[in-house]
């Protein structure tokens, strides 16, 4: 908060970069290594953004670049949630990644431990 008796100009603050929200998640995702998952909550809070779970979902359903590994984030209770390749698609990548399955939900103890990525 500027003072009353304090002027700043532009000039002399330093510009920093600002990564979007996107982005950010985005660094989180790419992270997430392969046979391991993290969920929208877990995502949405490594990201910076606690509460934004349904939000990084919004995003991991835009996405179409088969760099971004989206298919690694899931529902906080082990199923799969969406995908935009169809939901169906989902588990097969996480399969052949070796990802451990107890019915139609991902086995909780293959997750990610809560301090693996920062």
């Amino acid at each position: 908060m500027v003072g009353e008796n304090q002027v700043y100009w532009m000039s002399d603050m330093k510009q920093l970069p600002v990564a979007t929200f996107g982005e950010r998640v985005w660094q989180v995702v790419c992270a997430i290594p392969r046979g391991e998952v993290l969920s929208y909550r877990e995502v949405a809070k490594r990201a910076g953004f606690p509460g934004a779970a349904r939000a990084v979902g919004t995003l991991m359903k835009q996405n179409f670049d088969p760099a971004r590994p989206c298919h690694r984030v899931i529902r906080s209770d082990g199923t799969l949630g969406e995908y935009n390749r169809g939901a169906h698609r989902k588990k097969s990548p996480l399969k052949s990644e070796g990802v451990v399955f107890e019915g139609n939900r991902v086995r909780l103890s293959s997750r990610l431990a809560e301090t693996a990525i920062s």
